[in-house]
């Protein structure tokens, strides 16, 4: 666990965009808010539980599998609303970073996540390179993690997929777009949190790449940074985990 910091380097005078979906900005919020820096939430998505019989019957599968793998806090959210969890005796659990690991904590389960916090982290852990002939839940949402089906699959696993949620677009509002562009006015001092491709995309869609280029993004795994990048962002830093605290710790340590 990381050292508490009594005295974390300020960053007053910045304005910390978060495409997180609907309502997930308070973590966020708080750890900017110690730091004396602002929040201007930017959700390009609502979570949309899934709990017809089918979503059911395919959580019900895959947490029965030999490895259980989870790709966000969400789909913990979501399969912990749809039944209890509990891990097997001899059955892994994976998360894909520590946000997920922490979520399962929460629920009373004990996950590994790798320290590279991304598909290719994952892949890379013990427990998935000897996996042929075994059965790995995936649990999930629609879209995303592209690389982790196929690539258990070509191993030579069975993969169940079970979506539990799903990532509705919605519009941001005029009045989040307003305080985007003034805040855009003095764009060395704005930092963009990124947590997925999709955001990033909505948000490219919703305002011009050149107003947003000099801005300073901050993710948590290498996926997103090479995302960013070519996206034409060149002020990134990489944090060492989804954490509000280490993605706030990785911005100042970089930028201020």
């Amino acid at each position: 666990m990381p050292a508490r910091m009594d005295n974390p380097k300020s960053l007053h005078g910045w304005t910390v965009l978060s495409l997180r979906p609907r309502g997930q900005h308070d973590g966020l919020r708080a750890a900017a808010s110690r730091r004396g820096a602002r929040v201007l939430a930017l959700s390009p998505f609502a979570i949309q539980p899934l709990a017809e019989p089918d979503h059911r019957k395919a959580l019900k599968q895959a947490l029965a599998a030999d490895i259980v793998i989870w790709t966000s806090p969400n789909a913990v959210r979501a399969a912990a609303a749809l039944q209890p969890l509990k891990a097997r005796r001899g059955q892994a659990w994976l998360a894909v970073g520590s946000g997920s690991r922490l979520a399962l904590q929460h629920a009373g389960i004990d996950a590994r996540a790798p320290s590279r916090m991304d598909s290719e982290g994952l892949l890379a852990m013990p427990e998935l390179q000897d996996i042929r002939g075994r059965s790995i839940g995936l649990v999930t949402a629609p879209g995303g993690r592209g690389l982790l089906a196929p690539t258990l699959a070509k191993r030579g696993a069975k993969v169940i997929r079970a979506d539990v949620y799903a990532r509705q677009p919605i519009a941001f509002s005029a009045r989040a777009l307003t305080a985007l562009d003034a805040a855009l006015e003095s764009p060395q001092r704005v930092m963009m949190v990124l947590s997925s491709q999709d955001a990033l995309q909505r948000l490219l869609a919703a305002q011009t790449a050149s107003a947003l280029a000099p801005i300073a993004v901050i993710v948590a795994s290498q996926r997103l940074a090479d995302i960013a990048r070519q996206s034409g962002f060149r002020r990134i830093a990489i944090a060492s985990s989804a954490s509000p605290a280490a993605l706030l710790q990785a911005a100042a340590n970089a930028f201020v």
